[in-house]
């Protein structure tokens, strides 16, 4: 399957295209709102987010380091179902956090009937990312509470859209090992890659917070293979 040819948008792009460097990492958030989500748990996940965003010690990592970090989230379930929660913004203060927070906690999501297309969505970001601000490292931050299940898988979207040099790391919630074990040998990416756990949504907020302090904090990170 001629997979590039069927994401149009993307073919050609470069992530990161644009002046020069404007920040030390692009951060993009993925969330999955799959039907195997159900309101409670997508409620869950977006108060869990924009909890996370404005704790102390995520504050903390994303203003350390002098560059900024820029920041994007999207939502993501079937093949052509990936809606913009955070358009690309740059994070030089504790008040950009709190608007990227209260912007998370205030959206819904468009869908809940739709299965679990991992690889698009890793397509879909690459497009993303393509748009986002010049910075030395770009990170895809994905969250999930199964298995793709519609669609090629996120491998075969590495071979063919433009994620060279793009770290993915990965936050599985519930599922236990066997979900976390799909995450670390299918999904995530580059040196220094890893799989946080979150036992339930309820314990999402707790998980996110471990997560985005690890990959904002200022530090040096060599090129993804």
């Amino acid at each position: 399957m001629r997979i590039a040819a069927l994401l149009p948008a993307v073919a050609g792009l470069a992530v990161g295209a644009g002046p020069a460097s404007a920040c030390r990492l692009a951060l993009l958030l993925a969330l999955d709102v799959s039907s195997s989500v159900d309101d409670i748990e997508d409620r869950l996940q977006r108060n869990g987010l924009a909890a996370a965003l404005i704790a102390p010690e995520v504050q903390a990592a994303f203003l350390s380091g002098g560059e900024p970090v820029a920041l994007s989230a999207f939502e993501w379930s079937g093949r052509d179902a990936h809606t913009t929660l955070l358009d690309w913004t740059l994070i030089q203060s504790a008040e950009d956090l709190t608007a990227a927070a209260e912007t998370m906690a205030r959206s819904v999501r468009v869908r809940d009937d739709l299965p679990t297309a991992l690889g698009w969505a890793m397509g879909d970001a690459a497009a993303r990312l393509a748009r986002a601000p010049r910075c030395l490292q770009a990170t895809i931050d994905v969250s999930g509470d199964g298995v793709n299940n519609e669609g090629f898988p996120p491998r075969i979207a590495y071979r063919h859209f433009p994620l060279e040099g793009v770290a993915v790391n990965a936050l599985a919630i519930g599922g236990g090992a066997e979900l976390s074990d799909w995450y670390r040998g299918e999904v995530i990416r580059g040196p220094g890659a890893f799989v946080e756990v979150a036992r339930n949504y309820a314990d999402f907020e707790r998980a996110m917070r471990r997560k985005l302090e690890r990959e904002v904090a200022a530090r040096a990170i060599g090129l993804v293979r």
